[in-house]
């Protein structure tokens, strides 16, 4: 059988000092929970202000708000007073927690119109001057043998100045009119005249005159140049002489040229 000793005086102060300290803690514990209310508020403000201190010296967390929030995100607030964490910096204003402030009222601002794109300068070309045409008319007269219609070489060169002459004209127009004199009758002079005219004209177009811009007609002796009192002898030499300007075709031109 277990042999159980009754304690001794040598270990009796120990027992003692055990003893004592189970009493001790025993009130302790009676006292700590016999507290008043005021006595546990200030003990949580106490443990809480620890526990600030003790946040403070750890890193802070940039999330966490300075605000203490319970669990439906509303601060903690000790009658009008709310409850800092001691995170982050104090808070510009929270409602229930700071009065009441106006909200300022953003004013309205006119939008500044754009400045207008500067145009580009305009180029403006230099003016072409119009061209400068002048009216030009010449003419000529050829003359035949009595009873021909043959050109002489003197025809032909007259005919040749007078084509040279319209060498840039433009909107040109020609007139070829054939006579003839008063020997003859009047029938054979009307048919003289023609031929005369003809011959000017088939020139004309040899030289490159187109033969649409050459008009003609014959006159016969009807228009003659020469006075009847002037050339009154008989047919004769004198006479035929007499009547040379009545045997002709008077050529003529007219139309516009650029002015140089």
């Amino acid at each position: 059988m277990e042999r159980r000793y009754a304690p001794t005086m040598r270990c009796a102060p120990q027992y003692l000092l055990r003893h004592s300290k189970a009493v001790i803690s025993e009130n302790t514990m009676r006292t700590t929970f016999i507290k008043t209310p005021v006595t546990l508020a200030v003990a949580c403000a106490i443990a809480l202000g620890v526990f600030s201190a003790t946040a403070i010296a750890q890193p802070r967390d940039i999330n966490e708000k300075a605000l203490l929030l319970d669990t439906r995100g509303a601060p903690v607030m000790s009658g009008s007073l709310c409850w800092h964490t001691g995170y982050g910096p104090a808070p510009l204003w929270t409602a229930g927690c700071h009065a009441e402030r106006a909200v300022p009222v953003a004013q309205y601002v006119a939008p500044v119109a754009a400045p207008a794109p500067t145009p580009a300068p305009v180029v403006v070309a230099a003016a072409v001057p119009l061209p400068v045409y002048e009216k030009v008319a010449f003419d000529a007269n050829v003359l035949f043998d009595s009873n021909k219609s043959m050109l002489r070489a003197a025809d032909r060169d007259t005919l040749d100045a007078f084509v040279s002459k319209m060498s840039g004209l433009e909107s040109q127009s020609v007139m070829a009119i054939g006579y003839a004199d008063r020997m003859g009758t009047d029938a054979s002079n009307q048919i003289l005249s023609e031929k005369r005219v003809g011959a000017v004209k088939s020139y004309l177009v040899s030289k490159g005159v187109p033969a649409d811009k050459i008009k003609t007609s014959a006159w016969g002796e009807t228009r003659p140049g020469t006075a009847a009192a002037e050339c009154k002898d008989a047919n004769n030499a004198k006479n035929v002489a007499c009547m040379q300007p009545d045997r002709h075709v008077f050529v003529e031109i007219s139309g516009a040229r650029l002015v140089k």
